[in-house]
């Protein structure tokens, strides 16, 4: 199909095949613009506007950084390729509540994960909607899961690194827990983001100072050592423990299945709240083991009171439930993790794993 276009942009009569120009929907189509009912989006969305249709969705905060942005050198190739004609990234935050977040009832906060992280999607998808009916291109990635596990775990599998995006995009900046702390909200989000392929009036401005008030609260709360006090991060020792009931740890138990001669050996090897659990992720949305991190994080000037009031009181109440609570840690054989989890919190039970990385060692006869 080939568009002649006028002195003044407009489109001229379409050169279509006869039997394509006599299907009704391309006639009406055709009718509506002859009519003048068919605009052309503005080439650039109105900053102001699109604020308020985030938050109408239900985002409690938003902004929008410019694809371009020397931050996203890393997103570009990947937005280009999710929404090919990708111009501008707007981050989105739905904020969580925080006593739930901090409950050492896994259940509580698994919940309080989930339910947001619902919202967070919805409110993304309620923006693409909106914008797709004004006439822009635009995609919302998932807030989390489901991912690209095709790409597992040779490539990333994220379609958009919404942490990178929010911080380029002004709403917060990444704590020592690799948490992103909003200004207001403290890290208690979650994040969203919109692809459009548009341009906007007026793009966030990065964050000139961070909310983090280097606490070490996280640092203390971490059951398996995973942030130190110098700002180096153990991303496997997180993902082992905190995502055991995610797609490594799932790999991980179906292997213990698979290797095991019979139910009396399984159970020798998984205990049975350990099934229930892992019965429950199945049937449910997997459940966190930790995330006390964000639990314990004071940031952000909505969260920060409590604890400049009575840092005692708030490490009595928020922290050491966490630290005393009696739960399993899974750690890989021979970590930095195991062996911090021992020294630091040896009334927890440590259990080796192989956190799905690789296949576990063969048993000897």
């Amino acid at each position: 199909m080939t568009t002649a276009r006028g002195v003044e942009g407009q489109s001229a009569e379409l050169r279509l095949p006869a039997k394509l120009a006599a299907h009704p929907s391309v006639r009406a189509l055709l009718a509506r613009r002859a009519a003048g009912d068919v605009a052309r989006p503005p080439a650039v969305i109105d900053a102001t506007w699109l604020r308020e249709l985030c938050l109408a969705a239900g985002a409690d905060d938003a902004a929008a950084v410019s694809l371009d942005h020397p931050d996203l050198a890393g997103e570009r190739e990947h937005a280009q390729s999710a929404l090919p004609g990708t111009r501008t990234l707007i981050a989105m935050a739905v904020r969580m509540n925080r006593d739930n977040c901090r409950s050492p009832a896994r259940s509580v906060a698994n919940q309080e994960f989930h339910q947001t992280d619902e919202q967070a999607n919805h409110a993304a998808r309620s923006v693409t909607q909106a914008l797709q009916d004004a006439g822009y291109r635009a995609l919302n990635p998932s807030v989390g899961f489901p991912q690209e596990m095709d790409h597992f775990p040779s490539e990333r599998i994220w379609v958009v690194a919404h942490k990178t995006v929010a911080v380029a995009a002004g709403l917060g900046v990444m704590g020592l827990h690799r948490n992103v702390i909003h200004p207001k909200f403290g890290n208690f989000i979650l994040l969203a983001t919109v692809l459009v392929d548009a341009e906007v009036s007026e793009y966030g401005q990065s964050l000139d100072y961070n909310p983090c008030i280097d606490c070490k609260l996280c640092v203390a709360a971490c059951p398996v050592g995973a942030i130190s006090k110098d700002g180096a991060f153990d991303a496997l020792a997180c993902t082992t423990h905190n995502y055991r009931e995610f797609m490594s740890g799932f790999t991980d138990w179906a292997q213990t299945v698979a290797d095991s001669e019979d139910a009396a050996d399984y159970r020798s090897r998984v205990t049975d709240s350990e099934s229930a659990s892992m019965w429950q992720s199945l049937t449910s949305p997997p459940g966190y083991k930790s995330g006390y991190c964000m639990a314990v994080c004071p940031g952000g000037e909505d969260v920060l009171g409590p604890y400049l009031e009575d840092r005692k009181t708030f490490m009595d109440t928020v922290l050491r439930p966490l630290q005393d609570k009696k739960e399993t840690l899974y750690v890989l054989p021979g970590s930095p993790a195991q062996e911090y989890a021992q020294r630091r919190f040896p009334h927890k039970p440590v259990k080796e794993v192989t956190g799905g990385w690789q296949p576990p060692a063969k048993r000897t006869p």
